[in-house]
């Protein structure tokens, strides 16, 4: 029924039960999982030498972290028995990122967490979660934390 599921992750415990969910769909269906991060590189503007070192070190923690949330959730995949690939995107919006990953990776179906780790989206069903579901035309199954 699915044979590519797009699992986005940001590092939070809602994602990793999203993994979770995802990698029992991958087996049951045989699916293929890919993995994906994305990081907004542009996420404040400026103006002078002050926002360049801004920008790289937001750049290195945020890449940092997106290694650190990849290898988690590819560590899950693997230790299940779930064929996965990954990677570290670039996009302006998390939500364009993993709308246009699901387009041009063909997935079949979109995996991911109803909240992320930024304490403002968790008010209502995460920004991110509201926007991919406005605008794609794949399926998604949101994961719920129930806190």
């Amino acid at each position: 029924m699915f044979k590519h599921i797009l699992v986005p992750v940001d590092g939070s415990e809602t994602a990793q039960m999203a993994v979770d969910k995802a990698s029992a769909m991958a087996k049951a269906f045989d699916s293929k999982v890919t993995v994906i991060y994305v990081i907004d590189p542009y996420p404040f503007t400026g103006v002078g030498t002050d926002f360049a070192y801004g920008q790289a070190e937001y750049l290195n923690a945020a890449t940092a972290e997106a290694n650190e949330a990849v290898k988690t959730a590819k560590e899950s995949f693997t230790n299940d028995g779930v064929n996965v690939d990954s990677s570290v995107i670039e996009a302006h919006t998390a939500w364009r990122g993993i709308v246009d990953a699901g387009n041009s990776l063909q997935a079949d179906l979109i995996v991911m967490g109803s909240h992320g780790r930024n304490a403002l989206e968790r008010l209502v069903l995460g920004s991110v979660a509201q926007a991919v579901l406005s605008h794609t035309k794949l399926p998604v199954l949101v994961v719920r934390d129930n806190k």
